[in-house]
């Protein structure tokens, strides 16, 4: 394509460089490097705009108002841009629109034709933000004026109105944007601007309207003087009522108009459709990637000759910010208004096109995408993008399959996440609410892509010594801290902005402590006062709960050294040091079990919030047991069992639920009870102990600071939170008489019904559609939160008796619920494939066969009865079934039952002759925990 200029030269407005001549009499090629990529031209009275195929714009000429948008008058300068669809000049003004819609406009505003709600002028691009949701599709200036046509065909004026030249019946100006009303009702598909009036076309009837300036006849109603309304032109294309409105030779039809100056023109066609400006020709627009071209770039062969031109637009295109952020949108104009909650971008074609450009096996095409992405499109990003249109770029880029092969994270990965996390708020805000709102199946893929990530720096950097079992220590590395904090933003994403969320298990990077020394890395973070050392724990969500556990484990041992020791100590080497290990020292508890409540709560008045980080050994009067673990077991049962019977009421019992939670009236003698029940919960983490304690998932989120919401209440209390729900739902205007309720609830104060108000003056306020949800949320706050304050604070106080160290910071409340009371998330195939055998029987063994027969054939409750017959608790550990590790050894006699040493998982197996003989006697022998269970 070549560019051809002539005219006036004064000021530079042909771009000719340093021409000496004022004026050009003749058309003359421009030379400048990028005329032959100009797509679109526009010229003002001494300046003019250029808009290339890869979404730059360039001007040139006078600049004594900003007309140009940057700073300088010299020859053409670029200032790259969103994706631009249209551009327009004003004597000395300028407009661009974007491909949905954003206007931007820059140069004199002395009369408010910018439409910027002001009279000053800018020299760089301001967005005219009242417009953006009407759609505009064509702008048209005069001098001092501007007109806009959208895509429903309405017209919009502002700027200078002396001559009435902005059509709203009077000569006054507009500052901003203001539609002609007495074109209202009619479609306007064409507009146009002389210096001083306006043309405006509805195909529909046939017919031209003027307003503004007719000083030399130039609006064509065959008078001259100023018109402020729209005037018909008259024409010869004009049909008369008495004539045939069918098609002739005779007949003229509208094609397009022109105005300039104090002129007008007119060019007519015989029987075809006018032309519509609000549409455009594709040859005026910059490139973008679309799927058809992707599917053509997939389909070329290895060794199959490349056009040219395709090449140059595929380098183009992916060089280019403003195509790629115009590629792929909605089609039919679903794109227009992009917002926060609208990228425009057609994501089910993009992710088609991506998946062609993944199978293109020209090697030159893939490496020159590659190249353009990584030389020029990622260096482009800026922290402040001009408009929401150019965070386009952030939905497509993630989709691109390179993104699946970690090699390319210093080039790819990390410039990407680090444009990321440096976007300034708004910017940054709307590409987390993008992501938000993209499929499982998008967001999944992210998620991976960047622990990969990860996995292969720290692989690359921290590699494991050959040969040997050592860990590496974690050092600072600027790439794998980028990479973890995109991870960080997308795992916040998840779980605070999206609906359908992935699982927080999908975020574990389940080999970390299989390659670095993450207990040295824990002890380092600990110990970091300041809070500004490099460290994994600072991204919790990439532990498993294997990894958790080791942690606890290392906190455990770290808290346990300290309490036994005063004088400083190297916890590093404490850790790796077998002496540590040489002198144990324990909190021993002597109870009975008559009395085994007032025993421990007197027991452990003995020891200091430090002791307690020690661990603990049980030891009932009177019984010469040694505790290796089951007698600990055996305390924690019976203790809690004691403690939570209904006769102190310190807890309400959800029967629904199965349940408990904090009584609302106590005496406060039960002050020790609660503080005494935190105290057991700490002590059974720190003793990797499971209890069963039947509070619900809110006890764990208010220990962590976590929020209740409407699914604690459910979880606590379902038939309530169904009530809650019906309310939320409910639609009608009729609530108050429907539900008949206040900002009240009630309780059962000893055998009286007292009523609690939620607010202040509650009982006053009804409930309506307008306060509906305050009340829920009242009530949730009420039932998880005031009602229980007081004997809450005390079972906190006592659980942070224990548990008062950086350690929590690591877990969630559904995983520190895991570490207290287990999970149910059986894998029995797991428990086979982790048993052990001793003292003669193998795997093979036939009485090994039959047991593993029987036992996977026994429904769910008889499976979870033998649990609790072998381990004491028919729960199962955070770190899941492979931590629970039978072992089975043979007894001589047959006519004996099993045996298990819940100490040691140990499971002492007869010989039995048949199988279905062993299928009764083991049968039998579960059926001996019954009474143990707390429910």
């Amino acid at each position: 394509m070549a560019v051809y200029c002539w005219g006036n030269t004064a000021h530079g407005e042909l771009g000719l460089g340093g021409i000496e001549d004022e004026q050009v009499k003749l058309p003359l090629k421009m030379d400048w490097s990028h005329a032959d990529d100009v797509m679109q031209a526009a010229c003002g009275a001494s300046h003019t705009l250029f808009l290339t195929k890869e979404g730059k714009m360039y001007a040139c000429g006078n600049n004594d108002h900003g007309q140009l948008g940057h700073e300088t008058d010299t020859l053409p300068n670029k200032r790259p841009r969103v994706p631009i669809a249209f551009i327009a000049c004003g004597g000395n003004h300028s407009f661009a629109v974007s491909k949905s819609g954003a206007i931007f406009g820059w140069g004199k505003n002395t009369f408010g034709q910018l439409g910027l709600n002001d009279l000053n002028s800018r020299c760089y691009p301001a967005q005219l933000r009242t417009l953006r949701s009407l759609g505009v599709r064509y702008i048209s200036c005069g001098d001092d004026f501007s007109v806009f046509l959208t895509t429903e065909g309405g017209v919009f004026t502002c700027g200078a109105g002396t001559f009435g030249q902005l059509g709203h019946g009077s000569c006054s100006n507009e500052i901003l944007p203001r539609m002609v009303f007495e074109l209202m009702g009619s479609k306007i598909t064409q507009i146009a601007c002389g210096r001083r009036h306006t043309l405006a076309f509805v195909p529909s009837r046939g017919k031209i309207y003027g307003f503004g300036l007719s000083g030399v006849g130039q609006l064509g109603t065959g008078t001259v003087g100023n018109y402020s309304t729209p005037q018909i032109v008259r024409g010869p294309w004009i049909l008369k009522d008495s004539e045939v409105t069918g098609c002739d030779e005779t007949q003229f039809t509208v094609n397009r108009i022109f105005s300039g100056g104090d002129q007008c023109f007119v060019s007519t066609l015989g029987c075809a459709d006018s032309a519509d400006f609000r549409v455009y020709d594709k040859s005026t627009q910059i490139l973008s990637l679309s799927l058809e071209m992707s599917t053509e770039l997939a389909q070329i062969g290895t060794d199959e000759t490349v056009e040219l031109d395709l090449m140059s637009a595929v380098e183009t295109i992916f060089k280019s910010l403003a195509c790629m952020n115009g590629s792929l949108l909605l089609p039919n104009d679903e794109h227009y208004c992009c917002t926060s909650k609208h990228p425009g971008v057609d994501i089910s074609a993009a992710e088609q096109a991506f998946d062609q450009i993944r199978k293109i096996e020209r090697e030159s095409i893939r490496q020159l995408i590659r190249d353009s992405i990584e030389s020029e499109l990622l260096g482009a990003l800026t922290p402040s993008p001009a408009d929401v249109e150019t965070l386009r770029i952030y939905l497509l880029l993630p989709l691109y399959h390179e993104f699946i092969n970690p090699k390319h994270y210093q080039k790819l990965h990390s410039p990407f996440s680090q444009s990321v996390l440096k976007l300034a708020k708004n910017a940054y805000d709307i590409v987390v609410l993008w992501w938000a709102n993209q499929s499982k199946e998008y967001f999944e893929r992210m998620v991976e892509n960047f622990k990969s990530v990860v996995l292969y720096i720290i692989n690359f950097k921290f590699p494991q010594v050959v040969g040997t079992d050592v860990k590496q220590d974690l050092r600072y590395d600027a790439h794998l801290v980028t990479m973890l904090d995109i991870l960080a933003v997308l795992y916040w994403i998840n779980h605070q902005k999206r609906t359908q969320k992935l699982p927080y298990e999908q975020f574990h990077i389940n080999e970390i402590d299989d390659v670095l020394d993450i207990r040295h890395d824990y002890i380092r973070w600990t110990t970091d006062t300041k809070g500004v050392t490099f460290s994994l724990c600072n991204y919790p969500f990439i532990f498993n709960a294997a990894a958790k556990m080791l942690l606890l484990q290392t906190d455990q041992a770290m808290q346990m050294y300290m309490a036994m020791h005063s004088a400083p100590i190297n916890v590093i080497s404490m850790l790796c040091s077998p002496a540590a290990a040489l002198a144990p020292q324990y909190i021993v508890l002597n109870v009975t079990r008559e009395n085994i409540v007032q025993d421990t709560i007197r027991e452990l008045s003995y020891y200091a919030a430090s002791d307690l980080k020690k661990p603990i050994k049980i030891k009932f009067c009177g019984e010469e047991a040694e505790d290796a673990g089951g007698v600990r077991k055996e305390f924690f049962m019976l203790l809690l069992r004691d403690i939570l019977d209904p006769k102190y009421g310190m807890f309400k019992s959800f029967d629904e639920s199965r349940t408990i939670w904090f009584t609302e009236d106590y005496f406060d003698s039960d002050d020790s009870m609660f503080a005494l029940i935190g105290i057991l919960c700490g002590l059974a983490i720190y003793n990797f102990t499971i209890i069963a304690l039947p509070f619900p998932l809110a006890l764990y989120k208010k220990l962590l600071g976590e929020e209740v919401n409407m699914q604690d209440l459910q979880d606590l209390a379902p038939t309530v939170a169904q009530s809650m729900q019906s309310i939320l739902d409910y639609g009608e205007q009729d609530m108050e008489e429907v539900f008949d309720l206040s900002f009240t609830t009630t309780r059962n104060y000893f055998g009286e019904l007292q009523t609690i108000p939620l607010k202040p003056n509650g009982e006053n306020i009804r409930l309506n559609q307008s306060n509906k949800h305050e009340f829920v949320k009242l009530y949730i706050d009420y039932v998880f939160h005031k009602s229980v304050e007081k004997s809450f604070r005390q079972f906190h106080d006592g659980f942070m008796r224990v548990c008062g160290g950086t350690v929590l910071k690591l877990f969630k409340a559904h995983e520190l619920m895991s570490v207290v009371v287990g999970n149910e998330e059986y894998d029995w195939m797991a428990l086979e494939e982790n048993a052990e055998y001793k003292n003669g029987y193998t795997s093979s063994d036939q009485t090994i066969r039959w047991f593993w027969e029987v036992f996977h054939e026994l429904p769910l409750e008889e499976k979870k009865k033998f649990l609790l017959f072998l381990t004491g608790c028919d729960r199962i550990p955070i770190m899941g079934m492979k931590a629970i590790k039978i072992c089975i050894q043979p007894m001589s006699d047959d006519k004996f039952l099993p045996v298990a040493h819940t100490c040691f998982n140990l499971l002492d197996l007869p010989q039995y002759q048949t199988k279905e003989k062993l299928k009764y006697k083991l049968l039998q022998a579960i059926q001996q925990t019954q009474g143990f269970s707390l429910v």
